[in-house]
C-alpha cells in the first residue's frame, strides 16, 4: 500500500483552534466599534435632564373662603341696618340672615347682601370676597391679587401712592419724562375723572377739607382704600355709597354700604357711614387672620 507524502502544516485540531480564535477577535472588534459612544438622541436626553427647572412663584396664603352671610356679627348688623329693629320678628330675622350671592366656586368667590327699609331711609350692605389665583407659574397669587386691587383703586379715582406695594406690571425703571412710553404709562395709570353727581351745593365738595374724601387707608390688610360717592335722585332724596376695599395676601374684600334718605333735604352723613363700613372691614380683616 502506498503511503501519502507528509506535508508540513497544522494538524486538524490546531487548524480549528486558529479559526475559532480569529472569529472571536473579529466579533470583539465589532462589539467595541458598536459601543464606542452613546447615540446623539441619548446625549440630548441626558442634557435636558441635567437642566435646572424654572422657579415657580409661591402660592397665596388662602386656599378657601369663609361663609360670608354668617361672618358679620348680629350686633354689627343692628348698627348698619337701624331700620330692621322696627320690622316684625320674621322680617327682622330675614334681614339679618342676608342673601348669599350665587357663585360657581365658593372657594374662589363668595358674597352676601342685607337690606332694611323704613318710610324715610333705606340701608343696603353688600359683601364681596374674592380669592385670586394666578395661572402663570412665574406670577404669584399675591402679585396677581395686587393687580386686581390696583384696578379697583384706580377705578375709584384714587391714585396709587408711592408707598403702596408696587404693581407687578410696573417696570423696574421709569422711562424719561416726555417720551412716548412715559406718556402712555401716565395715561394708563391715571385715575379716571369722576362725573359730578350733585348740584352746586353738593355737600361732597367739602369732603376733601374734612378728610373724608376717597383715599388710601392705613392699618387695614396689606393695602386698602375707601370710596365715598353722594348722588341725588330727586329734590329731597339723597343716596350716599361708601365702599371699603382691602387686600390681604391673595384675598380681596369689598364692602359696599349705602344709605338713601327720602323726604329730607339733608344728605346721609359721610363720617358716620365711613366709620361703620371701616369698623366692619376691621372685623373681617381680623377674621382672615384667624
Amino acid at each position: 500500500m502506498q503511503r501519502k507524502r507528509y506535508a508540513p502544516g497544522r494538524t486538524g485540531s490546531a487548524a480549528r483552534t486558529a479559526v475559532a480564535l480569529a472569529l472571536g477577535l473579529g466579533l470583539g472588534a465589532g462589539l467595541t466599534a458598536c459601543s464606542a459612544g452613546p447615540p446623539a438622541d441619548d446625549i440630548a436626553v441626558d442634557a435636558k435632564a441635567g437642566q435646572a427647572s424654572a422657579p415657580v412663584a409661591p402660592p397665596g396664603r388662602y386656599r378657601t373662603l369663609f361663609e360670608p352671610c354668617g361672618a358679620v356679627p348680629q350686633a354689627t348688623l343692628k348698627d348698619l341696618l337701624p331700620g330692621a329693629a322696627a320690622l316684625p320678628d320674621t322680617e327682622r330675622d330675614k334681614a339679618y340672615r342676608g342673601i348669599a350671592a350665587v357663585t360657581y366656586d365658593t372657594d374662589r368667590r363668595v358674597g352676601c347682601t342685607w337690606k332694611a327699609d323704613t318710610p324715610d331711609t333705606s340701608h343696603r350692605l353688600s359683601l364681596d370676597i374674592e380669592r385670586v389665583v394666578s395661572y402663570d407659574a412665574a406670577v404669584s397669587d399675591d402679585d396677581r391679587a395686587q393687580e386686581v386691587y390696583v384696578r379697583k383703586q384706580l377705578a375709584a379715582g384714587i391714585p396709587v401712592p408711592p408707598t403702596a406695594p408696587p404693581s407687578p406690571t410696573a417696570t423696574a425703571t421709569a422711562p424719561p419724562a416726555g417720551s412716548p412710553t412715559a406718556t402712555a404709562t401716565a395715561a394708563a395709570t391715571a385715575p379716571p375723572a369722576k362725573a359730578p353727581t350733585g348740584g352746586p351745593a353738593d355737600p361732597s365738595a367739602t369732603e376733601s377739607a374734612t378728610g373724608l374724601e376717597p383715599r388710601v387707608l392705613e392699618g387695614l390688610g396689606d393695602i386698602a382704600f375707601v370710596d365715598d360717592v353722594l348722588s341725588t335722585t330727586g329734590a329731597n332724596s339723597h343716596q350716599r355709597a361708601v365702599s371699603v376695599v382691602f387686600r390681604t395676601s391673595n384675598v380681596i374684600v369689598t364692602i359696599s354700604y349705602r344709605e338713601q334718605s327720602t323726604g329730607s333735604a339733608e344728605a346721609p352723613d359721610s363720617a358716620e357711614l365711613q366709620e361703620k363700613a371701616r369698623n366692619l372691614a376691621r372685623q373681617l380683616a381680623e377674621r382672615l387672620e384667624e
